[in-house]
């Protein structure tokens, strides 16, 4: 028995969610869109503002893959309506971060500096040298 699987998804107001017969899952909302490929054997329902993911076998694997699914979908969800949010900090004497164009350049005590590349879709920002933010859905 699955405790995540079985729990119904609520959807907010601004938020869509589309799925088509080979099982791609589209969720769309104010903070953007994302895409899902349903597994093999797991399928999404709609019931007005909620959705319910099921299993169509009780098989190890499908049960595994029956919460993973409804917890992926459930943080797209979340990702497009709300967003997500991370606050780090990072901790050393002499060390600092700093955003420049699309890497973030990280001074971690090394010899040289770290330069990172932010992945699209996610918005960083560094503030007083040793306080990151990474926002996106």
């Amino acid at each position: 028995m699955s405790r995540v699987g079985n729990k119904s998804i609520t959807l907010p107001d601004q938020v869509s969610v589309k799925t088509d017969a080979a099982g791609q899952v589209t969720v769309e909302g104010p903070m953007g869109r994302l895409q899902y490929t349903l597994p093999q054997g797991i399928t999404l329902a709609a019931d007005g503002s909620s959705l319910q993911v099921s299993r169509s076998t009780e098989t190890r694997t499908a049960r595994t893959l029956h919460g993973t699914a409804r917890a992926l979908i459930n943080n797209m969800v979340t990702g497009v309506s709300k967003g997500f949010q991370k606050n780090l900090e990072i901790h050393g004497v002499g060390f600092r971060a700093a955003v420049k164009g699309s890497d973030i350049d990280l001074s971690l005590g090394y010899s040289h500096p770290v330069l990172h590349p932010i992945p699209a879709g996610l918005k960083v920002t560094v503030t007083d040298n040793t306080k990151i933010k990474v926002e996106g859905v």
